[in-house]
């Protein structure tokens, strides 16, 4: 008789955007560090949206697929960090493969680092969660007051730009894009610059513009971040629209649409680095500033600057996780669904 998949999850949102996290009874991601485990996940001839089929990955579709998961959901499977440096390593997966970098996942694996003891934090004061994440070393400070988690500040690798007023042709018409790299390939542009706005409405034209954009920039220098060795490539597009600055500084609502038609919930914590990368630019952002970044689901992540020099730009983006369950999902062997499907 055949014995059942058993895989233990547990849940987080953070900001709206879901994070549901495996960290044992895994197969194994052979490697040295989180990079080389990324690209044996992968497999030779696959693409990061575009997996060869293998056993950890059937794992991801089991998670992400219904009738367990549903095409918005994500999360990570936690493995050995590159060196003692670090607490842990994660490997970001989505609906459609894996990502280099993942500011929301931090956020919420900092929150349950704390919460399971990995990490030792007082009941009031801050604790620092390093993890190592496929485009380097990220850390999320955990805020505690009370023995509760308030908020999570999550700093990720310098944020790089690469290209401005990049011309792009839409079926919308033409428009101007930006591109920065802040562990990922982001592609940012005006709502408005396309008749739009950000807003639950405006989905699915979005959506299907940031399909046509990220296949218009395929191969386009700009996605080749310079100082990374990973494959190059646009990961998400920004859509934003700037709201009345408040007395800290600038004030923005964007939607990200990521991999293949996957839009986040929340703010985006990689994206919002990448917003504070254009914003330093731009000199719309300074020392002491903080960017208010709203979703298109209304909830907020606040960004700062850290620093900028000719490695890139510094920045922290701080927004609150919440554990939403844990979970013991099962896969029958005679279930004719398999690994579930996506609509």
């Amino acid at each position: 008789m055949k014995a059942p998949v058993v895989v233990r999850a547990v849940d987080f949102h953070t900001a709206g955007e879901p994070f549901r996290i495996v960290a044992d009874g895994l197969p194994p991601a052979p490697g040295d560090t989180v990079a080389e485990r990324w690209a044996t996940v992968i497999g030779a001839g696959g693409a990061p949206n575009a997996p060869r089929p293998g056993p950890l990955d059937d794992v991801r579709r089991l998670l992400v697929q219904e009738p367990r998961g549903h095409a918005g959901m994500y999360g990570g499977f936690i493995v050995p960090p590159d060196d003692d440096g670090a607490h842990f390593g994660v490997l970001f997966w989505h609906k459609d493969g894996y990502s280099t970098a993942c500011g929301h996942g931090t956020i919420a694996l900092g929150a349950w680092a704390v919460a399971t003891g990995r990490v030792p934090t007082p009941d009031d004061g801050t604790a620092e969660v390093r993890i190592d994440v496929p485009s380097g070393r990220v850390t999320a400070r955990v805020h505690r007051a009370g023995a509760r988690t308030t908020a999570v500040t999550f700093r990720g690798v310098p944020a790089r730009v690469t290209a401005r007023k990049l011309p792009v042709t839409t079926s919308r018409g033409a428009a101007e894009v930006s591109v920065a790299h802040a562990g990922a390939c982001y592609v940012s542009l005006a709502a408005a610059e396309l008749d739009l706005d950000v807003s639950r409405t405006s989905l699915p034209q979005l959506t299907d513009l940031a399909r046509e954009i990220r296949e218009e920039l395929t191969g386009h220098r700009a996605t080749v971040d310079p100082a990374s060795p990973l494959p190059a490539g646009v990961y998400g597009v920004i859509f934003h629209e700037a709201l009345a600055d408040t007395s800290a500084g600038p004030n923005q609502r964007s939607v990200t649409v990521f991999a293949d038609g996957q839009i986040d919930r929340s703010p985006c914590g990689s994206g919002t680095a990448a917003r504070l990368a254009l914003l330093a630019e731009d000199g719309a952002i300074g020392p002491g500033d903080e960017l208010r970044h709203e979703s298109v689901t209304g909830t907020v992540f606040t960004g700062r600057v850290l620093s900028r020099s000719a490695r890139g730009t510094v920045t922290e983006v701080t927004g609150a996780t919440h554990r939403t369950g844990e979970h013991t999902f099962v896969l029958d062997p005679y279930d004719e669904l398999a690994t579930g499907f996506l609509l």
